[in-house]
C-alpha cells in the first residue's frame, strides 16, 4: 500500500511542503527561510532549504540560478560537516547536469551523492542518487546497463511503500520497453504508474504517466483522439505546476502524434513552438528531438532534400557528441527514409 507522495528534497523548515506546491511558491518559501538561516548562523538549515532553491529554479528552467544554488548549498552543507546535505545538493547538481545534456558530468556527481548518502546512512538521498544514475544511463540509450538497476531501484520503493519512486522507476522501465518496441508491456507499466501516482496525489508523476500512455496508443494503437486527450490531461497539470520541461516534451509528444496521423503543419508548428521553450531552459536533448521532428515534418510539407540531409546530417553530430545512443538510432532512420542515397550537403 502506498501513502501519499511526498518531496524528500523539501528540507529544513520546508518539510511540509506538498509535492504539488506550485514552483514559485516553492522559491519563495526557500529563498525565505535560508536568508533567515543564513542570519541565524544556522549553517545547515541554510544548506537544506537552499536545496529547494536549486530544484525550483531548475525544474522552472532557470539554468544559472539553479547552478549557482546547488554550489551554494552544496558549500553551506560542507561547512556544516553535514554529509547528507552535501549529497542531496550533489544529487540536484548532478540532475541539473543531466537535463542541460552533460552527462559525463552528472554520472561523475551521482555518484559521489551515492557515496556520501551511504557513508551518511541517508538511505532516500543514495536511493535518488541511483536512481539519477540510471536515468542518466536510460536517456542515453544505455538499457543493458541500467535495465537491472531500474528493477532493483523498483522493488526497493515497493517494500518502502515510497509512491513518488515508485512512479519514477515504472515509467523508466515503461519507456526503455515502448522503445525497444514492447508496447503492451509498456503500456502495463505506464498504467500503474498512472494508478499509483493518482492515489498518491503526485501531479507531476502523474502527467508524466499520461504523456507515456499518450505515446503508446499513439503508436501501438494509431487512436490519435485519445492520445491528444491524454496529452491535454497532462498539459493542464504542467501549466497549473509551471512544469516547463515536462511541458515542452508535452509539446513535443503532440508533434509526434499528430505526425503519425499524417497531420504535417500542425506537427511542425508544435514541434517549433516545443523547441523555443528547449531553447530557453539550454535543455540539448528535448532540442535535438524537437529539431529532429520538425525536420520530417518539414520534409513531408515539401523542403527540399538538400536542406533536409543538412539538418539530418547536423543532428547526427549533435547526438554523437553528447552521447544519445536512442536519439542517434532515430537520425539513422530517419536519414534512411529521407536521404535514402546517403547525400550529404556540406
Amino acid at each position: 500500500m502506498y501513502g501519499k507522495a511526498f518531496a524528500p528534497e523539501y528540507q529544513g523548515a520546508l518539510t511540509t511542503l506538498s509535492v504539488n506546491a506550485p514552483l514559485a511558491d516553492v522559491l519563495a518559501a526557500g529563498i525565505e527561510q535560508m536568508q533567515e538561516a543564513v542570519r541565524a548562523g544556522r549553517t545547515a538549515e541554510a544548506a537544506r532549504t537552499g536545496l529547494a532553491v536549486a530544484e525550483a529554479h531548475r525544474r522552472l528552467g532557470q539554468v544559472g540560478e539553479a547552478e549557482r544554488a546547488w554550489k551554494a548549498s552544496y558549500r553551506t552543507a560542507r561547512e556544516a560537516a553535514d554529509l547528507a546535505g552535501m549529497a542531496w545538493a550533489l544529487w540536484s547538481g548532478g540532475t541539473l547536469a543531466r537535463q542541460r545534456g552533460a552527462f559525463p558530468l552528472a554520472r561523475r556527481l551521482l555518484a559521489l551523492a551515492a557515496g556520501l548518502g551511504e557513508q551518511a546512512g541517508d538511505v532516500v538521498v543514495r536511493g535518488y542518487s541511483l536512481a539519477g544514475l540510471a536515468e542518466t544511463g536510460r536517456i542515453q540509450g544505455d538499457y543493458e546497463a541500467v535495465g537491472r538497476l531500474h528493477e532493483q531501484l523498483l522493488d526497493e520503493a515497493r517494500r518502502r511503500g515510497e509512491a513518488r519512486h515508485t512512479v519514477w522507476a515504472l515509467e523508466g522501465i515503461a519507456q526503455m520497453r515502448r522503445n525497444t518496441g514492447q508496447y503492451d508491456s509498456a503500456y502495463e507499466l505506464f498504467a500503474e504508474a498512472a494508478e499509483i501516482s493518482a492515489r498518491a496525489d503526485d501531479r507531476r508523476g502523474h502527467a508524466w504517466a499520461l504523456r507515456g500512455l499518450a505515446d503508446v496508443v499513439s503508436v501501438r494503437d494509431g487512436d490519435t483522439g485519445r492520445a491528444l486527450s491524454l496529452l491535454s490531461q497532462a498539459e493542464a497539470t504542467c501549466r497549473e505546476m509551471k512544469l516547463k520541461s515536462a511541458l515542452a516534451y508535452n509539446l513535443k509528444m503532440r508533434g509526434n502524434v499528430l505526425y503519425r496521423a499524417g497531420r504535417y503543419a500542425e506537427a511542425r508548428d508544435l514541434y517549433r513552438d516545443a523547441l523555443a521553450e528547449f531553447r530557453e531552459m539550454t535543455e540539448p536533448r528535448g532540442e535535438t528531438l524537437a529539431r529532429l521532428g520538425l525536420a520530417k515534418a518539414q520534409a513531408r510539407l515539401g523542403c527540399d532534400r538538400a536542406t533536409t540531409a543538412a539538418e539530418l546530417a547536423e543532428l547526427a553530430r549533435v547526438t554523437e557528441r553528447i552521447g544519445l545512443r536512442h536519439a542517434r538510432e532515430m537520425v539513422a532512420r530517419a536519414q534512411a527514409e529521407f536521404v535514402p542515397d546517403g547525400e550529404v550537403c556540406a
